[in-house]
């Protein structure tokens, strides 16, 4: 496979492209793996040699014990998650040694579940579909200056004043706000647990901006691993069911400490159909007989929530407008073989807009009202689980796949069809 000393690995959908796949499989030649935004909001899925495993915080690339992993300063940190993810790999006899977690990075307290939840059923019928972990509030802190950086966990002394600060005007919101039961009884509870958390993980925390400085002047294989996908961009996606920071390229250079010019690849993930956790306009959803189909098929719950994920046949006007906004270099197209049953594909080519057609992705307000205009495609209904090559897919899919390219403007270099490593190949 070639080396390109730094890519983004950037979903093209709503999320859930298969990115912690195809970033466990990149990572098996990679030198450095960096998660650069999100938190405990969302689970990337591994299937390899070790078993199957689903990663919240920990990047894709902690299974290569020659990989240096790095949460990076993007990211806002759940304590607990993080910890508990630590116990389930070192169980399972993967190494954390070569894990190292950006001093700036933000914590998530366990008072920012409580206001989201609160949040989100204050909403009623307009409810989200947030996961609940606190993200928003999270951001939100950190955005208004008051938030705790993972470096200040090293200084116990100076920090737990101001964790008990922190969590007891989180209580003062949760009454004033929601008349909401406060986290006072647990107060105790959560310091304590906090304090024991930083003898524990001080040794992760440090100064990544040095050692990824070092790694790009070195010429480093470097991934940048994000989480979610287009759709889900704070600035860029279905607003506001969105996540809180920005899975693009130009938050991966942000949340990683890299420079932008020094990204060379931008390899999009995306699913053979569209999938999406949550609530949100989501044009081409099939909720019935060919939906619950894909979805049983291809196990389409959520890593995070267990929730069944939405499905939709394939959007060529979300994929155009990811495209424009990621410069897709190269694509990983996921769950080809999901697909394999279906006499009959439907793709998006367009929608239609108070009678108008148009070709580019509304606002939140107006994709609700949007209709999908499909073209149909013959499926191949042959088994592709065993396919090692392009050559030997079934004619409709390679037409498939190329269709892809052309939406994407980009060579897909991997194709995945099953949830095993292995189980892709390089075109």
């Amino acid at each position: 496979m070639i080396t390109i000393p730094i890519r983004a690995v950037v979903g093209a959908q709503w999320g859930d492209e298969g990115k912690g796949k195809i970033v466990d499989l990149l990572a098996q030649q990679a030198d450095y793996v960096i998660r650069y935004q999100g938190g405990a909001n969302a689970g990337h899925t591994v299937v390899n040699e070790y078993g199957k495993f689903a990663l919240h915080l920990v990047p894709c690339g902690i299974f290569n014990r020659e990989t240096v992993n790095i949460i990076g300063t993007g990211t806002v940190i759940d304590l607990d998650e993080l910890v508990k993810e630590l116990d389930m790999l070192t169980s399972r006899g993967i190494s954390t040694e070569r894990l190292y977690i950006s001093n700036r990075a933000h914590l998530s307290v366990p008072s920012y579940a409580q206001l989201e939840r609160m949040a989100e059923e204050s909403r009623g019928e307009r409810k989200q579909g947030s996961t609940l972990r606190g993200i928003s509030p999270a951001y939100a802190a950190k955005a208004l200056r008051l938030g705790i950086q993972m470096g200040e966990l090293k200084d116990w002394g100076r920090l737990e004043p101001k964790l008990r600060e922190l969590l007891a005007a989180c209580d003062d919101l949760l009454v004033k706000l929601y008349d909401a039961k406060p986290l006072a009884a647990d107060r105790e509870l959560i310091v304590e647990r906090y304090a024991a958390y930083a003898k524990r993980l001080a040794p992760y925390i440090g100064d990544t901006l040095s050692l990824v400085s070092l790694a790009v002047k070195q010429d480093k294989d470097i991934l940048l691993e994000g989480q979610l996908g287009t759709m889900r961009d704070l600035d860029w996606g279905i607003y506001p069911y969105v996540t809180s920071s920005n899975p693009l390229p130009g938050g991966a250079c942000a949340g990683a400490g890299i420079p932008p010019q020094r990204i060379t690849s931008v390899l999009g993930v995306v699913k053979a159909f569209s999938t999406c956790v949550g609530a949100g306009p989501f044009p081409t959803e099939q909720d019935n007989e060919t939906g619950r189909y894909l979805r049983e098929v291809g196990h389409e719950y959520g890593a995070t929530t267990g929730r069944p994920r939405r499905i939709g046949w394939l959007d060529a006007v979300a994929l155009r407008y990811a495209a424009a906004l990621n410069g897709f270099t190269e694509l990983a197209v996921t769950k080809l073989d999901t697909l394999d049953g279906l006499p009959m594909l439907k793709v998006c080519v367009g929608y239609k807009l108070d009678g108008h057609h148009i070709d580019y992705m509304p606002l939140t307000a107006d994709l609700y009202r949007v209709e999908p205009i499909y073209e149909e495609m013959p499926g191949w209904q042959q088994p592709t689980s065993s396919v090692q090559s392009f050559a030997a897919l079934p004619q409709a899919a390679q037409d498939y796949v190329r269709l892809i390219e052309g939406y994407l403007n980009a060579p897909a270099r991997l194709i995945s069809v099953g949830p095993e490593r292995e189980a892709t190949f390089l075109r």
